[in-house]
């Protein structure tokens, strides 16, 4: 049977790090794959979680299966990180949460009960988004539209047309939004911008559901959950999947987390049994020890503190390398103002590359680019952003 299937095409991001693994010329740089890398172009392991890890060695619990949903602490932990310890929907106990392989995993887990509770919605998704998201809700069976985003030509965020098209959304449907670092655009919506949102979904009666995996890579551990938080109203209605891979560099890890906040703690009771449901028939309980370094982290006032400093280290280094290139695109005489790009947010960088041009700079000069001409910010470094700059003038003229 297997000798009539035919191969699938390759993940637009992940195909190209496999790419770019098998590519033998020594001066090669990925800009693709969404991982944040040091000033010598290595992704770190965070001294916080290696010192959770060696306290998490020494106590060496049971391996025993995790519940359902994963553990308790450990989902009570990320909904204070994502809504503040003193939140009404926290005290209310209007949440039903699970712990989830990586943010992809909550994702999927939100998929899946969206198919299951909600059949007739459509999953509305920015234009541009993570190329995965689409790929995501196709397989749990839910269809998906678009909505206006970006206006390429301002490099800005469409707020006119996003909302007009909000307001035309059926309600019962689910508009997907990014908590912050918009990938790929690296555009966010303000503080204004979000109660202007939220009160657009509100008013259309669908069900936001916040991708939020780049917590803290924006403005601040805080300031970052602002749009969350907006929608997070009494008694209103939310979905969000959390991710640990960035902001602990716990890549391999897969560390997520779903919430999901209901009206009442009834509904959320629930709800939690509908998570239960789905995931028991997937992967049935998530796997215990990123969850545990995160929780421990969480948890202890001095981890906490040296992570809040680890993250705001990643985040300033990547802000620098989007100033550094900005100056160096000038320096090489590449025509056009890219000032944009220091305006823009998390770890990536809508270039406004051409695919041809992105193809370019693989084939003559080994930099590898997401088609869209997405660049990953993090990937850059001081010795290497002259040689991009100089690569990038050499594709565009």
């Amino acid at each position: 049977m297997f000798e009539s299937v035919a191969a699938a095409p390759a993940d637009p991001i992940l195909g190209l790090t496999a790419a770019f693994r098998g590519d033998p010329r020594p001066a090669k740089i990925n800009l693709s794959v969404g991982v944040y890398q040091d000033e010598t172009g290595k992704t770190p392991l965070l001294a916080c979680v290696h010192e959770a890890e060696q306290r998490l060695a020494a106590s060496s619990g049971s391996k025993s299966y995790l519940p359902i949903s994963g553990s308790a602490e450990y989902c009570a932990a990320v909904a204070e990180l994502v809504l503040g310890t003193e939140h009404e929907a926290i005290a209310a106990k209007r949440i039903a949460a699970a712990q989830t392989p990586g943010g992809t995993g909550g994702l999927r887990v939100a998929a899946d009960l969206i198919h299951a509770t909600f059949p007739g919605a459509t999953v509305w998704l920015s234009e541009p988004t993570w190329p995965n998201h689409p790929n995501i809700f196709a397989a749990a069976g839910v269809p998906t539209k678009t909505y206006p985003y970006f206006d390429a030509p301002g490099n800005r965020l469409d707020i006119e047309a996003m909302l007009a098209a909000i307001g035309k959304m059926p309600a019962g449907d689910v508009l997907l939004l990014h908590g912050c670092c918009h990938n790929p655009t690296g555009v966010d919506p303000t503080p204004p911008q979000w109660k202007q949102i939220a009160d657009a979904a509100a008013n259309a009666g669908v069900l936001p559901l916040l991708d939020f995996a780049y917590q803290g890579f924006a403005e601040g551990i805080t300031e970052d959950a602002a749009g969350l938080v907006e929608f997070c109203r009494p008694g209103a209605e939310l979905l969000a999947c959390s991710s640990f891979s960035k902001n602990f560099s716990l890549y391999n890890e897969r560390v997520g987390a779903l919430l999901a906040i209901a009206p009442t703690a009834e509904a959320a009771c629930a709800v939690q049994s509908q998570i239960n449901k789905v995931i028991r028939s997937n992967y049935s309980n998530p796997p215990a020890h990123g969850a545990q370094i995160v929780n421990t982290v969480l948890r202890d006032a001095e981890l906490r503190q040296q992570w809040e400093g680890e993250v705001a280290a990643m985040r300033d280094r990547i802000n620098g390398m989007r100033t550094s290139l900005v100056e160096a695109l000038a320096d090489a005489g590449v025509p056009g103002d890219y000032s944009f790009m220091t305006r823009q947010r998390g770890m990536f960088s809508f270039s406004g590359l051409t695919k041809d041009q992105v193809a370019k700079l693989k084939d003559d000069h080994a930099i590898y680019i997401v088609g869209s001409g997405r660049i990953n910010v993090a990937g850059l470094t001081p010795s290497n952003v002259a040689h991009v700059a100089e690569c990038i003038r050499q594709v565009v003229t």
